[in-house]
């Protein structure tokens, strides 16, 4: 979310490496196993073992080709319009600002208020869900579409404020307020009518949830002193949630959003002075904050409230079909920069949700419940997320990787080392990752379970300070300034009864990212065209055969080209063959792919259109989607369709 600046690819603001430690980064594991395998120019499909023959690809591929995705790729671009693969169409469902709720004023960049800005779509939109509403329609035509809203640019939301932090330090008091109201999520009913899509304003299910939506707190850490402020001295009520990433649901119909870089929000001279300056700083946490909020509401400075980041870094429950419902911040998870919460279904019906922390040098998580959840039983299952047992992931050289449990009392998580109980185990998540040798890994953003296969991937978007000692032959670049895709395979994938909750599984490389021939230790299928590479994997979906889609976060800074979807099958003579579907305006990357039931809309966020170095409210680099003189560019749902009305991909 900085101001983009090509000729210094790599760090962004919020993603300022806070590990201390760094020991043997994924970088140097991939490497030394390669080399183990002499494989210094192989395929992706050599590191890893084949999948049981039922899970298998048939290899009868469309047109002799060994894709089985048929779209007609598109050309790289980096221009002020978005574009996708010809024979499908991109329809805008909703914007920034529009109003989502009856009573909501329309859009005015130039008098926003809080209270509107309550009532209409919130700015940034990432994690993306789509809950059927059949009732009488077919269920793919009529859904809450459920919309994170991470955080805001304000120098493209506020006209003559400059750009980059000049104009965070200029945000007046109000300015912020309209900030937080921008910030949370967003829940609005859409409908496909005439073959197009569209919202629906005055619907009863729509909601806007934001920085000042009254939450619970439950699980290990609820009433925990470091929890507790004067506003809430039970620690177990919160007001809102910040910076919303990526997200997921639960086989039980609720929505997960995952609370990403809250450290931006939090400052003061606590963060280098206080008695909480460590735990501070291993969650980057610094004196000067990014967004100067606390300088209007003494909730985000430390001075004055210092236990306030605490409450921040949880996933968040609640239910999209009850705008009533009060959001839960489920601490059993663990706190730290969570990118996603995705689940998958153990074999002993166990409940498996997956995590990123998102920042260089960090750790991948899984959570495991701690008893299978019920089907058709809603009661049961309300509470499931409160007992449960964390795990953080070590890769090993030769294949193998373990799933740690970060438990209380269990190797160095004592009170010797500072652990006093659970909940500050899960306070101090990363701190209690360190002391179990985890990982460190180049930004863990998405990880999803392959719904076909039960393989586990993980984004692994960039890390431009992977120092020359880290490089090897056969992971040759200095800094890996594109990132990759890690595969993970737990016992019985393919077979139907997949173990997600085991503690060890297998792993390899789907792909590393870069443009081959020019960038060093690309891996992709070796009949990729000049069109199918692809930088800085975040997100990614899965559609019914399994295929992987990838969306991306930062081409335009470390390879000219816009951030786009990519798609690829898992399996078979297609394997890691990326073909380019969509890219998306200049300044924005892609965010949320998302199918409904029936495969025939993709619904996209497109995420800070214009946010490029120098871009200003009065001067952008774009003004999409709107392109009106003195309208400033919008982040947008959009919904992709195939002009024939068949299926995507």
């Amino acid at each position: 979310m900085q101001e983009r600046d090509r000729s210094n690819p790599p760090v962004e603001i919020e993603d300022i490496g806070s590990n201390p430690d760094p020991r043997r980064p994924i970088g140097a594991l991939i490497a030394e196993r390669l080399s183990r395998r002499g494989l210094l120019g192989g395929t992706a499909a050599a590191l890893l073992p084949a999948l049981p023959a039922a899970a298998q690809d048939t290899g009868n591929t469309p047109n002799g080709g060994p894709s089985s995705l048929t779209f007609p790729e598109l050309r790289h671009q980096l221009a002020q319009r978005d574009a996708v693969a010809e024979g499908h169409e991109i329809q805008l469902v909703i914007r920034w600002g529009d109003p989502i709720l009856a009573d909501a004023p329309e859009h005015d960049p130039h008098r926003q208020t809080p209270e509107a800005q309550a009532r209409q779509f919130g700015y940034n939109n990432d994690y993306l869900d789509f809950f059927p509403l059949p009732q009488g329609s077919r269920a793919s035509d009529r859904g809450l579409l459920v919309v994170n809203h991470e955080y805001t640019n304000t120098n493209l939301m506020f006209p003559g404020l400059g750009s980059g932090r000049e104009a965070r330090a200029r945000v007046t008091a109000g300015q912020a307020a309209v900030e937080r109201a921008a910030h949370g999520l967003s829940v609005v009913e859409l409908r496909k009518e005439g073959g197009r899509w569209s919202y629906v304003r005055d619907s009863r299910w729509n909601r806007r949830i934001t920085a000042e939506t009254p939450m619970r707190i439950s699980g290990p850490a609820a009433g925990h002193p470091r929890l507790r402020t004067e506003e809430d001295p039970a620690g177990t009520r919160v007001r809102g949630t910040l910076n919303n990433c990526a997200g997921g649901n639960t086989p039980w119909g609720t929505v997960l959003t995952a609370e990403e870089n809250f450290n931006l929000y939090f400052g003061g001279e606590a963060a280098t002075a206080g008695p909480q300056a460590a735990a501070y700083r291993r969650y980057g946490i610094l004196k000067d904050p990014v967004y100067g909020w606390g300088r209007h509401e003494p909730r985000f400075d430390l001075d004055r409230t210092p236990n306030e980041p605490n409450r921040f870094g949880w996933v968040v429950e609640f239910d999209p079909y009850d705008p009533q419902s009060v959001p839960v911040k489920r601490t059993a998870l663990g706190r730290f920069k969570h990118e996603g919460a995705t689940h998958a279904i153990s074999a002993d019906g166990r409940v498996v949700f997956y995590s990123g922390d998102d920042e260089r040098f960090e750790y991948v998580y899984k959570f495991v419940t701690a008893r299978p959840w019920t089907p058709g039983d809603p009661a049961a299952n309300r509470d499931l997320l409160d007992a449960g047992t964390l795990h953080v992931a070590r890769f090993e050289a030769n294949g193998t990787m373990r799933w740690l449990p970060l438990v209380h009392g269990q190797g160095p998580l004592t009170e010797a080392n500072g652990f006093a109980s659970q909940a500050e185990v899960l306070i101090e998540a990363r701190r209690a990752a360190d002391l179990l040798g985890a990982t460190p890994m180049d930004r863990p953003e998405d990880v999803e379970a392959n719904p076909v296969t039960g393989r586990v991937y993980v984004m692994l978007t960039n890390n431009g300070s992977r120092k020359a000692e880290q490089v090897n032959a056969a992971n040759p670049r200095p800094a890996n300034i594109h990132g990759h895709i890690v595969e993970i395979i737990p016992p019985g994938a393919g077979t139907g009864r997949v173990d997600h909750a085991a503690e060890e599984a297998r792993w390899g490389i789907f792909l590393a990212a870069g443009k081959p021939g020019i960038d060093p230790g690309t891996q992709y299928h070796r009949a990729l065209s000049n069109e199918g590479w692809l930088s800085c994997p975040d997100n990614c979906a899965f559609d019914s055969k399994g295929r992987i889609w990838i969306a991306t976060d930062g081409a335009p800074i470390t390879s000219g080209v816009a951030d786009g979807l990519y798609a690829a099958d898992t399996v078979g003579p297609g394997r890691a063959l990326t073909r380019l579907f969509y890219q998306a305006p200049a300044g924005a990357e892609v965010c949320g792919p998302c199918f409904t039931p029936d495969e025939r809309t993709l619904f996209l966020a497109i995420q800070h259109p214009g946010e490029d170095t120098g871009s200003t409210f009065d001067r952008p680099t774009t003004r999409w989607p709107d392109f009106r003189e003195g309208a400033p560019p919008r982040p947008s749902i959009i919904a992709i369709v195939r002009k024939d009305g068949s299926v995507i991909g």
